[in-house]
Parts: C-alpha cells; sequence; structure tokens
C-alpha cells in the first residue's frame, strides 16, 4: 500500500478527486473539517512527507494547477498529495489567505509553504521534500 493511502480518506479534481476518478492512490481529497483534521492528525502520526493543496473551486488559478498537482501524485510517490477546498473545510481553514496555498510535511511538522502557481516552483518543492 502506498503511504498517502494510509491517509483514509477519500481519493479523488475538485471533481475528479470526489468522484475517485484519480488513480494515484497517494493522492485524497478532504471532504469536510473533521476529514482534514483527521489527515492532519495522521500526517503528523505518520511522519510520511506529504502536501496540502489547498484551494477553491471558484478559483481559476487553484483550477489551473490541478492537472498538474494530480499528475505529480504519481511522480513523486513517497508523498502524500492531499487537496482541501476552503469552501468544504472552512474551520480548519480559516488560517489560508491565499489560493492556491501549499503546505509540506516532513516528520509530522510543517517544513514549508508555497503560495501561488508555477508548475516548475512546484515540482523543485515536492522534489526537494520527497
Amino acid at each position: 500500500m502506498k503511504e498517502g493511502a494510509e491517509l483514509g480518506v477519500a481519493e479523488g479534481s475538485h471533481s475528479d478527486l470526489k468522484s475517485n476518478k484519480n488513480a494515484h492512490l497517494n493522492l485524497v481529497s478532504a471532504t469536510s473539517d473533521d476529514n482534514l483534521k483527521e489527515i492532519l492528525r495522521k500526517i503528523k502520526t505518520s511522519k510520511f512527507p506529504a502536501v496540502i493543496k489547498y484551494g477553491a473551486s471558484w478559483c481559476g488559478v487553484c483550477s489551473q494547477i490541478l492537472p498538474t498537482f494530480r499528475e505529480l501524485s504519481g511522480k513523486f510517490p513517497k508523498l502524500s498529495f492531499v487537496y482541501a477546498d476552503i469552501d468544504e473545510c472552512p474551520e480548519t481553514t480559516q488560517h489560508i489567505r491565499y489560493t492556491p496555498t501549499f503546505h509540506f510535511y516532513r516528520d509530522g511538522e510543517r517544513v514549508d509553504e508555497m503560495f501561488g502557481v508555477g508548475e516548475e516552483r512546484l515540482q523543485d518543492r515536492l522534489w526537494l521534500h520527497s
């Protein structure tokens, strides 16, 4: 089983992530505040490296980078990839001020963050944290 699958949450783009059409087991979608809290708890206790993309369905920039995020989840199997929509997880994501925002975790701790898009920039960060 891939590490991301251990997060034990629904797989799944905004709609693709929810409909389980994603073939990458290390990419999951948080579907509620409770679900995101559980994902964060598992990231902190499992100590697997992870990246969380915070976005929104109405955000054009978020939609632009989402296919790349999905594609990269297949290229970095040692990382757990999580998508969290700020509208579906409003309580847990109230600290997010910009979309998209990426948080990178290693050994259960958040070690980096990135704002906005940039495929090369994102890929470089993923490589650094994988």
